[in-house]
């Protein structure tokens, strides 16, 4: 009597193993190494090795060996990413300026723009970054901003070092819109946008999700949204992952374009090297 063949090689559908899938191995992709059961966002990758961190702030190198991670509870075949290709056409930033070849970064002007946390300030770098640096501002995070008002005048604004400060939930009635109704002053610029937290400017569909999910009030949002989302409960990794979703302004809602656009006009206008100032 015959075998019954199911295929070339003999073998039953349900022995047949799934083939592994690949996955680039972008920065803030949160993986487990199997062997060691380590979990941490993606660093950095080069052609042999991955480099991830962990919630503790640890860093591991692990070699790009065949199904030794997991993603999301399945095996997964880390990869190099891939270069983007460059588009045809003027060259741009990631803030759609266009690129200066070449350009060194300007001497910082005595102006700053202010945010409210880390995750705000790397945001910002990562769209703004090369604009930035050729205008010479310098973008400082301060913790929160009930102080404000106390920061302001430490500052000391003038024309020739206008301050710009950028708010999270700046809405209507918010504690955020009474602090930032007590600044009096021609030369600083306070301006905000609608989102409870940085991290929802950024587009629900950069990060593969449908939408923001709703965090009861009283929870912590940060930590309300890696539980809704399934994600381990590590903000540090999880906005590394947020963050390695963005590249360009594309990536974010306009209701944070228009505000930084603003501050850095504001910052930029009478201080040496901006239009009224000396070159």
């Amino acid at each position: 009597m015959r075998s019954r063949q199911y295929g070339p090689d003999l073998t039953p559908p349900w022995k047949r193993r799934k083939p592994v899938p690949e996955l680039a191995a972008d920065p803030g992709l949160v993986v487990e190494e199997v062997t060691t059961g380590f979990c941490g966002a993606v660093i950095r990758c080069d052609k042999t090795a991955v480099t991830l961190e962990d919630r503790f702030g640890t860093h591991r190198d692990f070699p790009l060996a065949p199904a030794a991670f997991l993603f999301e509870g399945d095996p997964v075949t880390l990869v190099r990413p891939r270069p983007r290709a460059a588009a045809e056409g003027p060259a741009r930033t990631a803030s759609g300026s266009l690129a200066v070849p070449g350009a060194r970064a300007r001497v910082a002007r005595a102006g700053r723009i202010y945010v409210e946390g880390r995750h705000d300030a790397e945001l910002v770098e990562k769209v703004w970054g090369d604009d930035l640096r050729i205008e010479g501002v310098v973008v400082e995070y301060l913790a929160g901003i009930d102080d404000l008002p106390e920061v302001v005048r430490a500052f000391g604004p003038t024309p020739g070092a206008r301050l710009g400060v950028l708010v999270d939930h700046l809405v209507p009635g918010s504690k955020e819109s009474r602090i930032a109704a007590g600044i009096d002053d021609p030369h600083v610029l306070v301006v905000g946008h609608p989102f409870i937290d940085i991290w929802a400017a950024v587009k629900p569909a950069a990060v593969g999700i449908p939408a923001w999910p709703d965090v009861p009030r009283g929870q912590d949002w940060k930590t309300g949204v890696c539980r809704a989302l399934g994600w381990p409960e590590h903000t540090g990794a999880a906005w590394q992952r947020i963050l390695g979703r963005v590249h360009s302004f594309r990536d974010l809602d306009p209701a944070l374009l228009g505000p930084v656009e603003h501050l850095i006009d504001h910052v930029t206008v009478g201080g040496p090297g901006g239009p009224g100032g000396p070159a």
